[in-house]
């Protein structure tokens, strides 16, 4: 989990700078354009807007870190029941990494991911010995 965490840190710092990439790349593409057809600039800026919130991951950030933070809490808590709880957290922990890696549309932040998923599935086999 504290892997995870530290992965989650760097697409954190990767991720203003991949929309960055993002919108100069559209911006870049628009002016291509302009030049053979005309292009209705408010339209294509919200277009822009609603691309780039596809992309954003900063809810699945939000989560994964909660996630991982509740994952460690039931780790520490001295019920000997805790198994499955473990395992649901970490089926949650899934879902957020993996969405993040359908957002990322970036070779680094997908590197972090395939990471991540790693460690999980370290996590996955550790909390199957203690259902």
């Amino acid at each position: 989990v504290n892997s995870i965490t530290e992965f989650l840190a760097q697409i954190e710092k990767a991720a203003p700078e991949r929309i960055e990439t993002i919108k100069l790349r559209i911006e870049q593409q628009l002016n291509e354009f302009k030049e053979r057809i005309k292009v209705d600039v408010n339209r294509f800026e919200q277009e822009v807007l609603y691309y780039i919130e596809k992309l954003d991951v900063n809810e699945e950030v939000v989560r994964l870190k909660s996630h991982c933070k509740q994952f460690l809490q039931e780790l520490k808590n001295n019920k000997t029941t805790k198994g499955k709880k473990l395992g649901f957290i970490a089926q949650e922990i899934g879902r957020e990494i993996n969405t993040i890696g359908s957002k990322a549309n970036n070779a680094e932040i997908q590197n972090y991911v395939v990471k991540m998923k790693n460690e999980l599935e370290k996590i996955k086999e550790q909390v199957l010995n203690i259902v």
